[in-house]
């Protein structure tokens, strides 16, 4: 019988740079193999293991924090990557972006975003599947289209990593499905939110509805700054299930990566509004109906979600000091990108004037909250270990705290180089 090991290559006692390898000795498959990014914005990639042990990869979802380094084991080899068909088509997209906006800072170039791509094999949920020895099998994580809770069953265990996860019934995607869950007995899971519970889903659609309608009506835009992948398509469709009745636009990436949800239906939980965003609203093309856009009454939609770039910078300097339009933020705000800033201090940077427009965050998180995270931990009825991966060390020590205490399970959390014996 072999003597398998989790090894942690990223996302221990960090968020994002998601990389999980599990080893058996004379081969390994790895879970995720994802970036983050450096407070001067360079990329950081995960840890290696011998490329001749490793034979392949399983992608819980497409955000870069879990695919944006996959094209590094493509220089010296040929690798299979395993996940969802719209995981597959979406990681596409993410990759292309990230060589354009980040080569220069990578070791890798197109070819092997090329080479991934090729070598990206779609799987459906459910049906299980074989890498080299390992029998693998994906089930729906609730958190964007397409996303995966991985299980692996070995010959002593069946370990589960979530990737992230969610329990929030949203427009985009159903909750994430606990019964996948029952017989595992090692369970590698997300904690970015392990202090924090998010606020009721439908409470905060509504607040925000309302908040947008109150600055339409007084004659001003909104301007709300979104994630091209996912949380863009979750607004819009929010704005189009209440048939709102001001022009509402989006712009940046989101069209591409709409279009691929609207063309694989199976993925998205409430279809008819995303369709509906998509055939209502209006897509901005070129500078001319940017400006028109930034100038009328509505809602403009815009990648980048934390004001780092992208086309939501040139709306925000275009609203920013008129107090009848709206800055609405509802995306994560990392330290050192200007949304964090205007949360912190009401000023884009240290240069620009206060904010005068009026300016809200709304909690719309496609990951668990603390109450979820544990619930998901009791779904599991066979569990033995809990390791803790993807959250800053407060989130994992509060989290595991009151596991330990409340459920009475083994919980560890995991550093980068971690090798946990199984």
């Amino acid at each position: 019988m072999s003597n398998y090991m989790i090894k942690i290559l990223g996302g221990g006692k960090e968020v994002g740079r998601a990389a999980i390898e599990i080893d058996k000795g004379d081969s390994a498959i790895i879970l995720d193999y994802g970036v983050n990014f450096d407070p001067n914005d360079n990329p950081n990639l995960p840890l290696q293991d011998t490329p001749s042990k490793i034979k392949g990869f399983i992608v819980s979802h497409s955000h870069l924090d879990h695919v944006g380094a996959l094209p590094l084991y493509q220089i010296s080899g040929n690798y299979p990557v395993y996940g969802t068909r719209i995981t597959r088509l979406i990681t596409e997209i993410m990759l292309k972006d990230f060589l354009k906006l980040s080569g220069a800072k990578l070791p890798f170039e197109w070819v092997e975003v090329k080479k991934t791509m090729d070598n990206f094999r779609s799987v459906d949920y459910y049906k299980e599947f074989e890498v080299d020895s390992f029998k693998v099998e994906l089930g729906n994580a609730g958190h964007i289209p397409g996303s995966a809770i991985i299980k692996v069953k070995t010959e002593k265990q069946t370990i589960a990593y979530t990737g992230d996860i969610n329990l929030t019934n949203t427009h985009l995607v159903s909750p994430a499905d606990l019964e996948f869950l029952k017989d595992v007995n090692v369970l590698v899971m997300e904690s970015t939110y392990g202090r924090f519970n998010h606020p009721d889903r439908k409470v905060v659609e509504e607040e925000f509805y309302e908040a947008t309608k109150e600055v339409l009506e007084e004659g001003g835009t909104v301007l709300v700054p979104a994630f091209s992948l996912s949380r863009s398509q979750e607004i819009l469709s929010v704005l189009a299930d209440r048939k709102i009745e001001y022009p509402v636009f989006y712009d940046g990436m989101v069209k591409e990566i709409t279009e691929l949800m609207i063309q694989n239906p199976e993925f998205i939980n409430n279809y008819p509004a995303l369709k509906r965003a998509y055939g209502n609203f209006k897509y901005v093309e070129g500078w001319g109906s940017r400006n028109k856009a930034a100038r009328g009454e509505g809602v403009i939609v815009s990648s980048a979600g934390m004001l780092k770039g992208g086309p939501a910078v040139y709306y925000f300097k275009k609203v920013a000091d008129n107090p009848k339009n709206g800055v609405f933020l509802v995306s994560y705000q990392a330290e050192n990108t200007p949304g964090r800033r205007l949360l912190e201090t009401g000023k884009f940077d240290e240069y620009s004037p206060m904010l005068k427009a009026r300016f809200q965050l709304f909690d719309f998180s496609s990951h668990a909250g603390k109450n979820q995270l544990k619930q998901i931990i009791k779904a599991a009825s066979n569990l033995e270990k809990v390791i803790l991966v993807h959250g800053d060390p407060s989130s994992s020590s509060r989290l595991a705290e009151e596991v330990k205490r409340e459920l009475g399970i083994y919980v560890e959390i995991a550093e980068n180089g971690k090798e946990i014996k199984l």
